[in-house]
């Protein structure tokens, strides 16, 4: 019988194998089609990876733990929701990454995150494996009573499958400083254990320095670096980015920093559009807004008479601007959007959410020879950290920012230097950085795998 890595089987017969274990499961699918199709071409004349299917051995998680959450909201009612951890790989480091709160979390959802983080958590150069969890519970309008309640029934089911040398979860959409206040405890209260078993900690209680900036600046920084390897710079340029969150409003803050234009920000609602640009002190409205008032995004206009509201879910990529941030969620970037960027003039776009731009998308970008920073390299900043507090933990100790700035930055230049080793295509210059994050990825992982032999 043919192995899946046959010389005659192609990338079209390794998918449909997948498609066949993984029915339905359409994120994930499109997850490991964006990474098999660099991978095949990388591994043609590699007997090892192909003998020992290491490829297959990636798609399939560690193992998916599904669990029923049951918590009782302020009007005494019983609630009951789903929860998941998916440890994705482990061959290089204890699982991580992070726990998202959303309707719209699903098995599939998550099993895509984790994919993608073994992957750009290898990019980071740190001993860290991939994993994602989460729950179709929503906190938009939830009192602080009932998200405690729902986050210590998370964590009283959650608390067996981790550990700071095991599995080491974040914060994500959702999922925030109080939420992981509150699942710490939780965690501490029933090992009577302190432990650096979850990450995004505040700093009174063994968080790190930078975190909250670490995502949204690293996306700045893997973009800076890319418009450095073409001779641009951000300085003077236009910018589109989308979300309002922790990740947006700190790339739209290190943006501005650096001497850019931002002018868009958004949230499930719809996008403003501010063509006098967001000034620091715009930026930090939107901080309080969001993190303190949990408003919504078009309350801007009523503070700013400059911006227009685009509501009904608009998203912002239709906006003439030079660089684009996409901060938000996965699949928020279509094909059409992408060919307005491009007709826009957009020279360069990089993700700070994960897989915001759909493979057709992508291929857009591709063809016009955009500059490309995908999510697993370019929002690996927010990890990075994550990995540093996970050390500053374990040695007992804290490190300021200075430091912790500095560690990033190289980071992600080193990341970036990676992907041009990798995604360095013909004498035009052109870097395909998908395919060169896909690749040193992919190879880390995989060599370790190939030393553990078959397990």
């Amino acid at each position: 019988m043919a192995s899946v890595y046959d010389r005659h089987v192609d990338l079209d017969g390794f998918m449909e194998g997948v498609k066949k274990r993984n029915p339905g499961q359409t994120e994930f699918i499109q997850a490991v089609q964006e990474v098999a199709q660099d991978v095949f071409d990388f591994i043609e004349d590699k007997e090892a990876y192909h003998s020992a299917q290491i490829l297959r051995r990636i798609a399939e998680p560690d193992r998916v733990v599904s669990f029923r959450v049951c918590w009782e909201d302020d009007n005494h009612n019983i609630r009951v929701q789903r929860g998941w951890r998916v440890q994705n790989n482990n061959a290089i480091g204890p699982y991580k990454g992070g726990i998202r709160f959303h309707p719209s979390v699903t098995e599939s959802v998550l099993k895509f995150l984790a994919f993608e983080q073994t992957f750009k958590n290898s990019l980071t150069g740190l001993p860290m494996g991939g994993g994602k969890g989460g729950s179709n519970f929503n906190p938009k309008g939830k009192s602080d009573s009932e998200v405690m309640r729902f986050c210590q029934s998370f964590m009283t089911e959650l608390y067996r499958h981790i550990g700071p040398d095991t599995d080491v979860p974040a914060g994500d959409i959702g999922v925030g400083g109080r939420e992981i206040g509150y699942m710490f405890g939780q965690y501490k209260r029933i090992t009577n254990r302190w432990e650096g078993v979850l990450t995004g900690k505040a700093l009174e209680y063994g968080g790190s320095q930078m975190r909250p900036e670490a995502t949204g600046y690293g996306a700045v920084y893997f973009l800076r670096n890319m418009l450095k390897h073409q001779s641009k710079d951000i300085e003077g340029h236009t910018t589109v980015i989308s979300g309002s969150g922790n990740v947006a409003t700190h790339a739209a803050e290190k943006i501005v920093e650096l001497g850019g234009k931002v002018l868009t920000l958004s949230d499930s609602d719809g996008f403003v559009h501010d063509p006098d640009g967001f000034s620091q002190d715009k930026i930090d409205w939107v901080k309080e807004l969001k993190t303190k008032r949990r408003g919504r995004i078009s309350e801007y206009c009523d503070e700013f008479k400059s911006a227009t509201f685009h509501g009904d879910g608009a998203r912002p990529w239709n906006v003439k601007a030079d660089l684009a941030l996409p901060c938000a969620t996965q699949n928020e970037l279509n094909e059409d959007e992408a060919k307005a960027l491009v007709d826009n003039g957009v020279i360069a776009v990089s993700e700070g959410a994960n897989m915001p731009t759909t493979l057709d998308g992508i291929k857009v970008f591709h063809d016009a020879h955009i500059m490309y920073g995908p999510g697993k390299a370019a929002n690996a900043g927010g990890v990075a950290v994550s990995g540093l507090e996970m050390s500053q933990n374990a040695e007992r100790i804290s490190w300021n920012n200075e430091r912790l700035g500095s560690m990033l930055t190289e980071l992600m230049e080193g990341i970036h230097e990676k992907c041009v080793e990798y995604g360095s295509q013909g004498s035009d210059g052109y870097v395909d950085y998908v395919k060169g994050a896909n690749i040193a990825g992919f190879k880390k992982v995989a060599d370790a795998m190939l030393a553990f032999g078959v397990v």
